[in-house]
């Protein structure tokens, strides 16, 4: 089997995984009562049954975090104040500043952790991965956290019915440390395309257009998307993203073990997964259970599906997301 060699004679291994999603939930049953949708519509549109909702005063993105990465620590016996470097992917962070992952850090007890957020809206994982990765083949960290969450319901019009019904909240967060075996973060493609915002963005809330009472009157804080033409350059984006991949790393689809697509839509998971030649039996899929949480869809996968993963499988992790962002990266699992 061909197997793709590694840039760097240190690797970064995924050595562990933890995820987290509110109690909470979000029926389509709920959203017949909020909007004019229909459950067998967004189930045959999208695959979602229900999404979680992270509620109480005071919530943010941290507190979808904190008990993932506690998890993680839990799993791989190891104390908050060995990890070195926390990411935190979301387009949805606790404040303005400081960052989330600033927050996050003192919530755990990472006291010898430096951190920043990444904002790659739905391939943010993907970025901060990638991200995460380098650090480690630097050989100057050893242990590096990468974590993706969102509390979309926080940025949701829950009288908008093109989006109340896709979005949920929750997150994962994986660690990254050294290998010299060859298996871990071995290669990615990322992209962009900032033209791509006017199909689905926040419009208002940034420098370009600050909060004033005007633009919360005209409910310019939410998400706002054009679903169609997300929708062809989501699986259009993917797809490519993955052949490419393949084909760069001199992989057949009969060597993945796993596709780990963004859970936004059954359809475009279903035609990422035809493009590539990835039989449906080695597609992660919960997006039935959890909805879109953006930067939270990947990790929320590998946690779901850890017990499934062996290792040494090759997994490839696709993500498209707003801007445009989008990208594959591939995986050797190491755990």
């Amino acid at each position: 089997m061909s197997k793709p060699t590694p840039t760097h004679s240190i690797t970064a291994a995924i050595t562990a995984v933890g995820g987290y999603v509110p109690p909470d939930k979000l029926t389509n049953a709920d959203l017949e009562k909020m909007v004019d949708t229909q459950d067998e519509w967004i189930r045959t549109r999208t695959g979602i049954h229900e999404r979680r909702i992270l509620k109480g005063a005071g919530l943010g993105t941290s507190d979808l975090l904190v008990p993932a990465i506690l998890d993680l620590c839990k799993k791989r016996k190891i104390d908050p104040s060995e990890i070195d470097c926390v990411i935190v992917a979301t387009i949805t962070p606790d404040y303005p500043f400081p960052s989330t992952a600033n927050v996050l850090c003192e919530k755990i007890g990472a006291k010898n952790a430096w951190g920043f957020d990444l904002a790659g809206a739905c391939s943010g994982f993907l970025y901060g991965l990638t991200t995460g990765a380098s650090l480690i083949e630097s050989g100057r960290y050893k242990k590096v956290i990468v974590a993706g969450a969102d509390k979309m319901s926080s940025i949701i019009d829950y009288k908008d019915r093109n989006t109340c019904i896709i979005f949920g909240d929750g997150g994962g967060a994986v660690l990254l440390e050294p290998n010299d075996e060859g298996y871990g973060v071995l290669d990615s493609i990322l992209k962009s395309d900032g033209s791509g915002r006017k199909y689905l963005h926040t419009h208002a809330g940034g420098s370009v257009h600050p909060t004033t009472e005007e633009t919360v009157r005209n409910r310019q804080h939410y998400v706002y998307q054009e679903g169609a033409a997300v929708f062809k350059h989501a699986i259009k984006g993917m797809a490519e993203a993955v052949v490419e991949l393949l084909d760069k790393t001199k992989l057949t689809s009969d060597q993945i073990q796993w596709l780990v697509p963004h859970q936004a839509n059954i359809r475009i998971i279903e035609g990422t997964a035809e493009r590539a030649g990835i039989p449906s039996e080695r597609v992660m899929l919960n997006i039935h259970k959890y909805g879109n949480t953006t930067a939270g869809t990947l990790p929320l996968c590998l946690w779901d599906y850890e017990s499934k993963i062996k290792k040494g499988d090759h997994l490839i992790l696709a993500a498209f997301g707003g801007g445009f962002t989008w990208g594959a990266t591939l995986v050797k699992w190491g755990s």
